[in-house]
Formats: structure tokens, C-alpha cells, sequence
């Protein structure tokens, strides 16, 4: 066995050190910055002398504004807003509407709706008062994106970042290190799912943006004015870039994996060369149209950040793409240089060099502190992902000593006994009986020596030790990677932490109270009701996540005397704040598993002391209603 010498020692130690440094950056699908609301005028829950001519929204980084984005709601929940929503001086950060002239004094509501700028879509509402606070009926209905489209928007996003992944990694593992079947049905499949995921995503856009269902996916209006964003745009251009890469595939693994006879050394390296260029420019391509419509292009510094977005893209798939391809030529058991895994390990250990740079850049730019790093949610993912990735990096160094066993030998089969060399030809060769038995028979047969056969050669492939341990390793290397994916498309989901430190601050100073998050966490209410009629006693434990202003689910468990999941023909649930008479708001549950009752997206518009009001309905005549208080950060 090879010992470690200083010279091994510290380019390892080098790499494990990149590797962390890396993972603080955003990943292959970096996280996105939803906008988050920072500021108003009026002030929410102020109260002004006068009607403002205008309400003014400002945002953490740029939105897109539709006719419904602002809506002003007087205390009887009508309209008061005039025109059409527009940007403050030009300012993609901001949102104003105008209102209409002698609206009286009382409480109004404002419900508004976005498109980050980073593609998300992003809601919320809060209220203020003229002259003096009042009883307000004003229902708020922001709940965002339908939950079916939003689960299949969310699922094609990233089966879009995983095709991207193995079509380029597969790509440029059979460019330069080895071109086979195996490698072809990778590159081939992340094609086809990268298609497959940007059509959807295209249908889906305006249904997730405008928060309406499944069924109107194939609305032309909606498809027409997704076409003319950023993001629409985006997602037409990867249609457009996948088609030439579909030639591209068809010539990597098509004649130049041939290796025409009648083609010269130098016309072979000119297609090669040619190849190499059009991958690169498909490949950057590709790589762009995520970079130039989420979180890169808007926020700090989007001219640096939307180069080095693709560069982290390109290396997070070299690398990875590259592992699923390995993992794949060496799962069917072909015969693999050393030479071959020897090109894979410099050009992985070339991305992660690349993961280091861009992913510097991408962690100040995304946490920007060592505080943000431990003190809000996208921090902790971030850290569990350093921890799966300094996991890989040691199962790497373990890959690569089995390298260094590898030889270009093919393990020899071993003898046969004298005694089972007539029964071995006997299989092989179709006998005159074989011939004479039906057809049912005759496959029968053909299958048992094809399984024989394959059992044969899965010996000789685990014959040889360095294969052998260079597969279990590489596999443990491809499933910690596929959890590094999955804590991925979490930080996609997850507000960065430089964003929520700025909310924070935003609320301390007076600002957007009604978005700031709060790291008290959610609250529970259990509440005890008895309807009076059989089986009418029982406990709903209610649930409020993250129980401050702003965007919360609920989430209401019921259960008998003896702790029992139970379910109830009917439940109901309406905050009230009665301080500022506003409310009741309710939020429509929806029936989940036995005894659960769910709902997301409901709004409430400000922090304070909410009255919360349960009614239970155990059969056709017994109902009551339990009111508690619970506090809204």
C-alpha cells in the first residue's frame, strides 16, 4: 500500500479545502434571491392626516409588474386604486399605483403580487389608515401559485438543471476521455430531459406566475405574454440552443465516434476542433439562459455575476455529468483504460478549481456574512452542503487510489475442469435435441445460456480488484452527490441569507414590517373543543408557520380524547385582529391525511396580537367555535 508523502498529502488536503470553499457558493442550481418587500408609503399600520396620491412599494432587487400587481382596498373591500401599476422614476426595485380622489377616512388594505426578478413569483399585503383606524371587511387573496403547478414548476426546474448536468458532463467525458454506448444513453438521456423539462416549464410559466391551475397551461394569452419576459425568453432560447445540440450529439457519437478509415489524422482533428468550439459555445449557451433569468442577472454586481454564474454551472456539470458517466461505463462492465479515469480525475479536479472561484464570489454575494451563515435557514443548508461535499471529496481521494491500481490487462478467465468443458461446449453449441423442441423451449433455453453467460462475465469483471473498488467507489461518490442535488434544489427555494439580513434591518429601522422574518419560529395553538354530540370531544392542535407577517401555511391536526388522528366533516380557521378591526380573514383548508387540515400562501397583513377562531363540525347539527389569541411576528 502507498503511503501518503508531504507532496501527496498536500494536494489532497488542497482539494478538500476547495471543495468546502466551493460549497458555500450556490451550487449548480444557485439559489434564488426572491424579492423581498423592504419598504412603503404610507408606513404599514401607520395612519396618515391625508390621502396619498400614490401608494409606493420598494422591493430588495428588481420585479416584474402586471395590471393586478397593486390592488388598494377601501374598509368595505372595494377597489380604490386608478391605473395600471408602474415602476417609481424607472426603478425596477420599486412599484407604485395612483388612488382615486375623496376616498374617506378608515383602514385600507394592500394586496400586492410580483415576479422577482429572479423569476419567482412573490406576494403579500399590509394596511394603513386615514384619519383613523376602522373595522375593515376586506378579504385578502394572494395565496400565490396553484400547489399542483407549483410542485410540477418546481419539478421541472430542476429535472432542467439535471439534464443540463449530464448532457454537457457526458459530452465532454466523450470528448476527452472515453466515447461509448454507456456514455451516449447519458448525454443522449440528460438531452431529452432537458427538452422535455424547458417545454414544460414554458407551459407552466404563466399558470405559476399568475397563480391559476393546471388548466390553463395551453392558454395562448398566458403562453404570448410569457414570451415577452425575461424568463420566457430564456426558456425559448434553451429550445432554440437544444436543437443545435441535437446535431452536436449526432456527430459526437455518429461519424467522429467512428473512426472513419478514410478520414486523415489532420481532417480528424479539425472536426475535433470543430466540435470542441460548437460544444462550448451550445454548452455556454445553454448555460446563459439561466444566468440571464434568475437571481445572476438581478441584485449586486449582475455584470460579474452572470459570467461567473455560468462558469459555476459548466464546472458543476463537467464534474458531475462526468461522475454519472464513469459510473456508467463502468456499471456495464466495458473495458476502461487507466489512461481514461487518469483524464476524468485532472479534468474533475480542473471544475473544482473553477468551484472555487466562482463559488467564493457567489457565497459573499449571496450570504454575505459570517453571521447570515449560522443565523438564517439558507446559511444551515449551506453548511449541511459543505458537509456533503467534503464527504465526496474524501470518497474521490479513495477513487483515486483505486486508480493508481488500475492496469490495462484483462483479468485471465481461469481454467476450466477437464470434466466441465464438454458440459460448457455442450451449452454453447445448439444440439440436434435443441433444434427439435418447440419454440416456447427453444427460447427458454436461449435465455438460461444468455443469464450464464452474463453471470460469467460479472465474475471476470469482479475478478478484477481494481475495477471492482474503483465501481463501489465511484457509486458512493455519485449518491452523496445526488443528496448535494437535493440540498441544491432546497437553497433554490430558501431566501439568501444577505437578503434576510436586510429585511431584518429593514424592520428594525421601521421598514416593511410585514415581510421581516423572525427566528422565533412557528407557533402552535392546541385548542380543546367538545361539540356536545357523540364522538364530539377533542383537540386541534393548530399550527402556524413561521407565524410573522406576510406569507404563513397552516397546518391543523385533530385528534380524539386518546390521542387519536381523527377526522371531521368540517373545520374551519379566520384570524382577527381586533385592536385595528381588521378581519376576519379566513383561508380555505384543504383535507390532507386522517385528521390533518393544510393550507399555504395565507397572508396576514401585520404583525400583532391575532385572534384566532376554530369551528369544528363533528356531524350535521354539532358545531362550536374556540377562539384563542396567538402572536404574529
Amino acid at each position: 500500500m502507498k503511503t501518503l508523502t508531504a507532496g501527496r498529502l498536500l494536494p489532497v488536503l488542497g482539494t478538500l479545502l476547495a471543495a468546502l470553499l466551493c460549497a458555500l457558493g450556490p451550487g449548480a442550481g444557485s439559489a434564488s434571491a426572491h424579492a423581498a418587500l423592504t419598504s412603503t408609503d404610507p408606513a404599514s399600520g401607520s395612519v396618515v392626516p391625508v390621502a396619498p396620491e400614490k401608494v409606493k412599494l420598494t422591493f430588495s432587487e428588481g420585479v416584474l409588474l402586471s395590471a393586478d400587481s397593486v390592488r388598494v382596498l377601501d374598509p368595505q373591500g372595494e377597489r380604490v386604486d386608478e391605473g395600471r401599476p408602474a415602476h417609481v422614476d424607472g426603478k425596477s426595485n420599486t412599484a407604485s399605483v395612483g388612488l382615486a380622489g375623496g376616498i374617506a377616512d378608515g383602514t385600507y388594505t394592500v394586496a400586492w403580487q410580483a415576479v422577482s426578478a429572479d423569476s419567482h413569483p412573490v406576494a403579500g399585503a399590509f394596511t394603513f389608515s386615514i384619519g383613523a383606524p376602522s373595522k375593515t371587511a376586506a378579504k385578502v387573496t394572494t395565496a400565490g401559485a396553484d400547489p399542483v403547478v407549483d410542485a410540477l414548476y418546481t419539478t421541472g426546474r430542476y429535472a432542467a438543471y439535471a439534464g443540463y448536468l449530464l448532457l454537457v458532463g457526458g459530452c465532454v467525458f466523450a470528448g476527452v476521455c472515453r466515447s461509448s454506448r454507456p456514455v451516449q444513453r447519458i448525454a443522449v438521456g440528460g438531452w431529452i430531459a432537458l427538452f422535455a423539462a424547458t417545454s414544460a416549464l414554458l407551459l407552466l410559466r404563466g399558470p405559476y406566475t399568475g397563480g391559476k391551475g393546471i388548466g390553463a397551461a395551453f392558454d395562448l394569452t398566458l403562453l404570448g405574454d410569457v414570451l415577452a419576459t425575461k424568463p420566457g425568453a430564456a426558456l425559448l432560447s434553451r429550445l432554440l440552443l437544444l436543437s443545435a445540440a441535437a446535431v452536436f450529439l449526432a456527430v459526437l457519437f455518429g461519424s467522429y465516434a467512428r473512426e472513419d478509415g478514410d478520414r486523415t489524422g489532420m481532417e480528424r482533428r479539425d472536426v475535433a476542433y470543430g466540435l470542441a468550439i460548437g460544444g462550448a459555445v451550445v454548452a455556454v449557451g445553454l448555460a446563459a439562459t439561466w444566468a440571464m433569468a434568475e437571481h445572476a442577472s438581478a441584485g449586486l454586481q449582475p455584470w460579474l455575476a452572470m459570467p461567473v454564474d455560468v462558469l459555476h454551472l459548466l464546472g458543476a456539470a463537467v464534474w458531475l455529468g462526468g461522475l454519472a458517466s464513469l459510473l456508467a461505463v463502468l456499471w456495464t462492465g466495458e473495458p476502461v483504460r487507466r489512461a481514461d479515469v487518469q483524464r476524468f480525475s485532472r479534468l474533475a479536479f480542473t471544475s473544482v478549481c473553477v468551484l472555487v472561484a466562482t463559488g467564493l464570489y457567489q457565497s459573499w454575494r449571496q450570504v454575505g456574512s459570517w453571521g447570515a451563515l449560522t443565523g438564517t435557514e439558507y446559511g444551515r443548508w449551506l453548511l449541511l452542503k459543505v458537509a456533503l461535499v467534503a464527504c465526496m471529496l474524501g470518497l474521490a481521494y479513495f477513487s483515486r487510489r483505486w486508480t493508481g491500481r488500475l492496469t490495462d490487462r484483462r483479468p485471465a478467465a481461469k481454467k476450466a475442469a477437464p470434466s466441465a468443458r464438454p458440459a460448457q461446449a455442450k451449452a454453447a453449441v445448439p444440439s440436434r435435441e435443441d433444434k427439435d423442441t418447440s419454440p416456447e423451449r427453444a427460447a427458454q433455453l436461449a435465455r438460461q445460456r444468455e443469464a450464464l453467460e452474463k453471470a460469467a462475465g460479472q465474475r471476470r469483471r469482479d475478478a478484477d480488484e481494481g475495477r471492482s473498488g474503483l465501481r463501489r467507489s465511484v457509486l458512493a461518490e455519485a449518491g452523496v452527490a445526488v443528496a448535494v442535488l437535493a440540498v441544491t434544489t432546497l437553497l433554490t427555494g430558501t431566501q439568501p441569507g444577505r437578503a434576510e439580513t436586510e429585511q431584518r434591518q429593514a424592520a428594525s429601522s421601521g421598514g416593511a414590517r410585514t415581510t421581516a422574518p423572525d427566528a422565533s419560529g412557528p407557533a402552535e395553538v392546541k385548542i380543546p373543543y367538545d361539540t356536545g354530540g357523540t364522538n364530539g370531544r377533542g383537540t386541534a392542535l393548530v399550527r402556524i408557520d413561521p407565524a410573522r407577517s406576510g406569507n404563513n401555511s397552516l397546518d391543523v391536526s385533530v385528534t380524539d380524547p386518546a390521542g387519536k388522528a381523527v377526522d371531521v366533516p368540517e373545520l374551519e380557521v379566520s384570524f382577527t385582529e381586533t385592536r385595528k378591526n381588521i378581519g376576519p380573514l379566513r383561508t380555505s383548508l384543504k383535507r390532507g391525511p386522517a385528521g390533518r387540515w393544510q393550507a399555504s400562501g395565507f397572508q396576514l397583513p401585520m404583525a400583532g396580537e391575532w385572534q384566532l377562531t376554530l369551528t369544528v363540525r363533528t356531524s350535521d347539527i354539532d358545531q362550536i367555535t374556540e377562539i384563542r389569541n396567538v402572536k404574529i411576528n
